[in-house]
């Protein structure tokens, strides 16, 4: 056999090994949930949210540039059924169509308790990380920065475990608003909310500083900071009882703490 043609067969070979070995490779890190999404905020006609409950801060298109947030991973009671709860810090979302996000779940899978960490470029899909292990009472610090063009980098680091991941996706985004939110998914309808008692996010809680910070026209400071920028959020029924909701910030304006009330709808 001439010199080029093994030459040739030997480079074949492993262009194929590593088309084949790719799919692997991606599903290794993390893998996309079809159907299931983390999606902007659905307002009601008073101006609460059927899907988010949480804090947001507002800014002029093109102003919000990072935001970082920590909380801890809640434990969820599950009666029976599948029940869903997603805690997460994002950009976007609160009133336009994208939301750049990562966080943690505590669902109830068919009456079972289930928690991972997933990553969504909205309404690009949501992936699962598979290289992170969740359990409720782990502390979680998670950060979405803006990278500049249409680029994006999420962050997400179980502190407990000190498990860790990072990529990054290029979207065409408002970059108008900050996000920490504890939301019940999309899947065809806003899903039934888990029963996670009760939520603690920020410095408070997690004693992670430099959390439940923003990054607004170059000024980078904890929620409280932002004044009449500063959206609280309730999440209610369809018929207008609580779901979930948020208390006041704490002194310093880095923490607060989330009830839940009801699955809905």
């Amino acid at each position: 056999m001439e010199k080029k043609t093994l030459k040739f067969l030997i480079a074949s070979g492993i262009i194929l090994i590593l088309l084949i070995a790719l799919p692997v490779f991606a599903i290794a890190f993390a893998s996309p949930v079809p159907g299931y999404a983390h999606a902007p905020r659905i307002k009601d006609k008073y101006g609460n949210s059927l899907n988010w409950a949480g804090y947001a801060v507002t800014g002029s298109p093109g102003s919000v540039t990072d935001v970082k947030g920590s909380w801890i991973v809640p434990s969820v009671t599950c009666p029976g059924g599948s029940q869903y709860a997603a805690f997460w810090v994002g950009i976007d979302g609160y009133s336009d169509s994208t939301v750049e996000q990562t966080g943690t779940d505590s669902d109830c899978s068919s009456g079972s308790p289930t928690y991972y960490a997933w990553f969504e470029f909205y309404p690009k899909p949501m992936f699962r990380i598979n290289t992170i292990t969740v359990h409720p009472g782990d502390n979680v610090l998670a950060e979405v920065k803006y990278a500049g063009g249409n680029k994006f980098t999420i962050i997400i680091n179980d502190a407990t475990t000190g498990q860790k991941f990072s990529t990054s996706a290029s979207i065409n985004a408002r970059r108008s608003s900050a996000e920490w939110i504890t939301e019940a998914p999309w899947s065809g309808g806003i899903l039934p909310l888990a029963d996670f008692g009760t939520a603690n996010y920020g410095l408070d809680y997690t004693a992670i500083g430099s959390t439940n910070y923003a990054t607004v026209g170059g000024i980078s400071d904890p929620i409280g900071s932002f004044g009449q920028n500063v959206q609280q959020i309730t999440m209610v029924t369809s018929s207008g009882a609580l779901k979930a909701q948020p208390s006041s910030l704490s002194t310093d304006g880095t923490s607060f703490n989330m009830t839940w009330y009801s699955a809905g709808p």
